[in-house]
């Protein structure tokens, strides 16, 4: 991992005393090391931190909290449940994709899962574990990147208000002790995997639910569907 962290101005002031911590010295001693081993890490170390460079804190209207980057080559660039263009839809994120045709009564086009022009528009996109070695899911989530992100989730509960988190399966929900709901609109339902996605994901709503929500607080909403 690169000594300097290029992140915009906004997150910067916030996170940049995160950086210096043990915690994260001992995360990029981890990363070099695997590097060293010509492990294949996803996503590339330019992206590891583009969920914060789409979307800078100012911006922030939407968190979606993913739990680490997708692990097959290509897929991972820094967005949680997004894919990089021309890769083909991982099976939650089909499932999203359905979610939001029925949600929303339209028809996507559903060969690209690139969800860049989401985050342009203020919708965070979290992965809890930011980084990941290729096709073993989850071997970097006790390296430390869980102290890093649940600060990242304190300062905007604490620093910013009516936020929508939308929180999908029971690990993204145990990050509601980071949460003030009287501030924020929490969204909870099942993880959109085909394992629990028929348990209630479906027909959720989570789409219109939010753009309710921030027009009813004279937010603009999201344009989940039209790309730039």
């Amino acid at each position: 991992m690169d000594k300097k962290i290029e992140i915009p101005n906004g997150w910067l002031r916030l996170l940049e005393p995160e950086f210096s911590k043990s915690y994260m010295a001992k995360i990029k001693e981890f990363l070099n090391s695997e590097y060293s081993k010509n492990k294949k890490i996803h996503p590339s170390k330019s992206l590891i931190f583009n969920a914060f460079k789409l979307c800078d804190f100012d911006r922030v209207k939407v968190v979606i909290l993913g739990q680490d980057p997708y692990h097959g080559p290509r897929q991972a660039h820094g967005l949680s449940f997004s894919v990089q263009n021309t890769i083909p839809l991982p099976p939650s994120l089909k499932n999203i994709y359905k979610e939001l045709e029925n949600d929303l009564k339209i028809e996507l086009d559903k060969t690209n899962g690139n969800l860049e022009f989401w985050a342009e528009q203020g919708v965070f996109l979290l992965n809890t574990t930011l980084t990941v070695e290729e096709n073993k899911p989850l071997s970097h989530s006790k390296i430390g990147w869980d102290i890093f992100t649940n600060q990242v989730i304190k300062n905007l509960n604490e620093l910013k208000s009516n936020l929508v988190f939308i929180l999908w399966g029971k690990f993204a929900q145990s990050k509601t002790d980071y949460i003030d709901d009287d501030k924020h609109l929490v969204i909870c339902s099942p993880h959109p995997s085909p394992l629990s996605a028929h348990r209630g994901f479906f027909g959720s709503k989570p789409f219109s639910k939010t753009n309710q929500y921030l027009t009813s607080k004279n937010i603009n909403k999201i344009n989940w569907i039209k790309r730039n």
